[in-house]
């Protein structure tokens, strides 16, 4: 069935927006301006204020539903399902996940590729599928645990890709590549708590997916705009790459911001990306199928790899297309791409029906329910 022009503009949304999300990140790290008190010229380095602009972003998302929702009271027939009522607080612990998962990230972007960065992420899957059978009892089919054991062996291939680059890049040091990757499968550990959580919590209550996230939103926003205080005053060293060697520093930013302008233009290209990224994210639930979601949120890692190649910001290594292209395959076969062939073999069709029995709502539910993850997020 052909997709209409309406499908196509949302999975093109989702892309594009997708991309920019993870590359507006990466080219505010980029920058280099003067900061308060005619301190040097230096990076911009403030992965945690980067938190709070993409918070803002997910917390636009409650604005689109009731503004959405406030639309559709006036039409005749009305379509948006508010949900439930529920108590706000069910979401501060997710969002406390997601809060912290989102700012190591951020802190490993400065330390890596973007590419790598989107690569990496794709862990979530493996720490997500083990919860849910410590968690929540789910039985995983056999492809899923083989897509899983794949996803390690793609992440292993990127690591290596990274391990080498490290020697020969005049960007980053070896030793922060390897950090900013370890940092990265880190937070994905802490993004699969998140999921579990609002699987075990959350879905029950049939909150919007607009909802959710804004709300979400809301409680990240606060809670880190608020740690942005005692941040200034915790001195970290030389982990730190601010003039003051903080947690962070935000008059620094602020100032850089001055300074340089364009940095303003990063942020608010990943505030608005976040934003529009979800809104299309959930769309294409909605109107095509979560499987293309998948499919569309891994073509945005070779989008980011390409544009980071053709920018100049890293060079081109053969192990990490090997790593995406194993990436890949194992969320295809977790998320069970692989059941519309083998079904159509009859020696196969048997099997999957079998294995669809066994884990009839793990790829909806946990991957493809209309959420976005922003450290997803970012």
């Amino acid at each position: 069935m052909a997709w209409t022009k309406y499908q196509l503009f949302l999975a093109g949304l989702m892309l594009t927006t997708g991309s920019i999300n993870t590359l507006s990140a990466k080219w505010a790290d980029m920058f280099t301006a003067k900061g308060c008190h005619d301190d040097p010229t230096h990076l911009f380095s403030h992965p945690f204020l980067q938190a709070v602009f993409m918070f803002l972003g997910e917390l636009s998302c409650l604005a689109v539903f009731y503004i959405l929702l406030h639309h559709d009271r006036r039409s005749p027939e009305p379509r948006v399902n508010p949900g439930q009522s529920f108590n706000p607080l069910l979401f501060f612990p997710p969002a406390m996940c997601d809060m912290t998962a989102t700012s190591i990230m951020y802190v490993a972007l400065n330390m890596t590729s973007a590419s790598s960065f989107q690569m990496l992420r794709g862990a979530v899957i493996i720490f997500t599928g083990l919860l849910s059978v410590a968690f929540l009892g789910r039985r995983l089919a056999p492809s899923q645990w083989f897509g899983m054991l794949t996803t390690i062996l793609g992440l292993v291939i990127v690591g290596l890709a990274d391990f080498f680059s490290g020697h020969r890049d005049d960007t980053h040091k070896l030793s922060d590549i390897i950090t900013g990757d370890l940092l990265i499968i880190l937070a994905q550990i802490i993004v699969s708590v998140q999921m579990v959580l609002e699987e075990k919590f959350v879905y029950k209550h049939d909150v919007h997916p607009l909802r959710a996230v804004g709300t979400e939103g809301l409680f990240g926003f606060v809670v880190l705009s608020l740690l942005l205080i005692p941040m200034y005053f915790i001195y970290v060293g030389n982990f730190s790459d601010n003039p003051r060697h903080v947690l962070e520093d935000a008059l620094d930013a602020f100032c850089q911001i001055g300074h340089q302008p364009l940095i303003i233009l990063a942020l608010l290209g990943n505030t608005v990306s976040i934003a529009f990224f979800n809104f299309a994210g959930i769309s294409v639930t909605k109107e095509i199928s979560a499987t293309t979601r998948m499919v569309l949120d891994s073509l945005r890692t070779l989008v980011i790899w390409v544009v980071s190649l053709a920018l100049g910001w890293e060079q081109f290594h053969g192990l990490q297309v090997l790593g995406f292209l194993v990436l890949l395959l194992g969320a295809a076969l977790y998320n069970g791409l692989h059941r519309p062939l083998l079904a159509r073999i009859p020696c196969c069709a048997e099997m999957v029906t079998t294995e669809e029995e066994n884990s009839p709502e793990e790829r909806e539910r946990l991957l493809g329910d209309g959420r976005v993850q922003a450290a997803d997020e970012s």
